[in-house]
């Protein structure tokens, strides 16, 4: 194994980046940043300014990045870039909370009307998610059912000092109907019950969102739940590869599905049936038009995987 790099004094880190060409306008604010919020964070943000290699970009056929910075690269670059994807993760998390809360209740409600606990009940999910059982792997005769169900036990003992988890654990013998159960629920929990749903459920519950059919919905889960993980675990945001992608909608066309702006597009989307009066819409245009201008462009904001008519198509999102 190659041998880790040493540890290196503030200092020393700051002295590194200035020999490799970034500028430093203010060296004591510069400290301040590398102490509060650390190299290798930043790092993932001054990246974008660091040279092209081109003879190992011909080599590798594909981008490679020198350790050396464009020429006018500056400290206060990346500071700019690390506020802007703080705020786009705040504007991400904001929509996801009340994506979250609004699928909770619709689950709960339609498959609550089945059964209390319908979420427990394999007879009130699709088969191949409750009855069929995993052929190969580490989870072999069990089902995705009760693999879930698994992790709910684990999240209602994480909330057993909860007063509603006490008090159904003293009344009720520790059942917890799914409008209470929802409560204990992360947005990877319910994106595996929803995509286990039966066929018409799901339909049902995409149709309020104007989607024909809840297998979309269901990626569309997946997608919204990688994401809301990036932002609560205050990773970078607004460039990242999305690795669970859903189908680009016909309708974007253009847009890159492994990037950020298409899951903001949904976020939109769902914002609309679920908060019709929000200023969410406006307050990201108003954040993209904010984006940090760099002197010698090496930021571009096309990167959170925008195309030429992204504005059209954020505005018509936000009429409807």
């Amino acid at each position: 194994m190659p041998e880790l790099k040493p540890w290196r004094s503030m200092e020393e880190q700051l002295n590194i980046l200035q020999q490799r060409g970034l500028k430093v306008d203010h060296e004591a604010a510069a400290l301040n940043y590398l102490s509060r919020i650390g190299y290798y964070r930043l790092s993932g943000y001054w990246y974008p300014l660091r040279a092209i290699d081109h003879a190992h970009t011909a080599t590798q056929r594909r981008p490679v990045r020198s350790d050396n910075f464009v020429p006018d690269s500056h400290f206060e670059d990346v500071v700019q870039l690390y506020v802007f994807d703080k705020r786009l993760r705040l504007l991400a998390l904001d929509a996801l909370e009340r994506i979250e809360m609004a699928i909770r209740v619709d689950v709960a409600y339609l498959l609550g009307a089945k059964d209390p606990c319908a979420h427990q009940n394999p007879e009130c999910l699709h088969g191949n998610f409750a009855k069929r059982a995993n052929r190969r792997g580490p989870h072999q005769g069990k089902t995705d059912h009760q693999l879930w169900l698994e992790k709910f036990e684990t999240m209602v003992w994480r909330a057993r000092k909860e007063p509603f988890i006490e008090h159904h654990s003293a009344k009720y013998q520790g059942h917890l109907p799914i409008w209470v159960a929802i409560e204990v629920w992360d947005f990877g929990l319910l994106s595996r019950l929803f995509a286990g749903m039966k066929y018409h459920d799901k339909n049902q519950i995409a149709n309020k969102y104007g989607l024909a059919s809840g297998d979309v919905l269901a990626r569309w889960l997946r997608s919204l739940n990688f994401i809301r993980n990036v932002a609560a675990h205050h990773s970078r945001l607004w460039n990242i590869n999305v690795l669970e992608r859903s189908p680009l909608p016909q309708e974007w066309l253009g847009l890159d599905n492994a990037k950020p702006f298409m899951y903001f597009c949904i976020m939109q989307k769902m914002m609309a049936v679920i908060c019709p009066n929000s200023s969410w819409g406006k307050r990201l245009m108003e954040l993209l038009e904010d984006f940090p201008e760099t002197n010698n462009g090496a930021l571009v904001l096309d990167d959170l995987g925008l195309n030429s008519h992204w504005r059209e198509l954020w505005l018509s999102l936000c009429q409807k």
